[in-house]
């Protein structure tokens, strides 16, 4: 399988689960909105419109992984991996204003003491039925974004979880209401708040690491593969960069003086293989060829400015 066909197959993929996790939101969505709107209660409304907010986070996913997939070109040689890493951004954008949405009301209730949580039997129901669905959906799209590598799936787990932090504030909140203890609505809708925030946070701290160009694969490991391949001297200035399911990177391996060009271009070879072997997320290892026992600062004065190093 090519690299272009991997990349294909990965994305269609990671489409799959997104379409799946859209029409279990939606679904989701439908039976607290209709059944809010049947009952009257405001905050099953209230919550069923939340849901609706976290489909569009699948459908970011969608439009990111889309654009994630199509090829390199003179613009972007190195592929587009990177729009799934803003994706993702965008969707914690998403957790952000659901926090500030279910924070503020909760402020506000608290604020005006106008508590207006209404308990029936049915309202129990259906919101530990769609609970049920959403922690289904974030295990299983947790444990997609692991298989995968996509930094758009775990972004989108968080914000399903998201939606069932809403659901457990609001179950935890109607059953304290029900025996005399209307004020704990808001107060799990602050508590709510704080958990989106924490989720926010994890997919942000994720998507920086790829926009910083965050060492991907510790270079000890990488050391360890490219050294044990027969004639290799010494490795060192390993370094790596990308998303978590895309890695590209560079290193510089030291070989015997008298070594013919063809057979470091061998060696060099040999070490990429090895290193994809090992670690398949890695799409490039450039390797530098050094002559063991040079002083390469020196040897890079003797090249010039202007000229490059060997790479195979």
């Amino acid at each position: 399988m090519t690299a272009m066909t991997a990349k294909k197959a990965h994305g269609r993929q990671v489409e799959r689960v997104l379409w799946i996790v859209l029409v279990l939101n939606l679904m989701v969505a439908a039976a607290k909105y209709f059944y809010g709107l049947a009952s009257g209660s405001a905050s099953m409304q209230a919550d069923g419109i939340h849901s609706v907010f976290d489909s569009l986070g699948n459908v970011i996913g969608l439009i990111g992984i889309s654009l994630a997939a199509r090829p390199a070109d003179d613009g972007h040689p190195y592929g587009h991996s990177k729009f799934e890493t803003y994706g993702s951004l965008a969707i914690g954008v998403l957790l952000l204003l659901a926090a500030f949405e279910v924070g503020s009301g909760a402020v506000e209730k608290l604020v005006s003491q106008h508590y207006t949580a209404q308990v029936t039997p049915v309202s129990f129901v259906v919101m530990v039925g769609t609970l049920i669905v959403n922690l289904g959906v974030t295990f299983c799209e947790r444990r997609a974004a692991r298989r995968l590598k996509s930094e758009i799936l775990a972004a989108d787990a968080a914000h399903t979880l998201s939606d069932a932090f809403v659901s457990i504030g609001v179950i935890v909140g109607l059953g304290l209401v029900a025996v005399g203890f209307p004020m704990a609505d808001p107060i799990m809708a602050l508590l709510v708040t704080g958990a989106i925030l924490v989720s926010a946070a994890g997919v942000f701290r994720t998507g920086l690491r790829t926009l910083s160009d965050h060492a991907r694969i510790p270079a000890a490991d990488i050391v360890a593969v490219a050294e044990a391949v027969p004639g290799i001297v010494e490795v060192h200035c390993v370094r790596t960069r990308g998303t978590e399911g895309e890695v590209y990177g560079d290193m510089h391996a030291l070989v015997d003086p008298a070594m013919t060009v063809l057979a470091a271009h061998c060696l060099g070879d040999e070490i990429e293989r090895r290193l994809q072997e090992a670690f398949p997320e890695l799409k490039e290892m450039l390797v530098h060829i050094e002559p063991a026992g040079a002083d390469e600062s020196a040897a890079g004065e003797h090249r010039g400015a202007g000229e490059k190093p060997e790479a195979f």
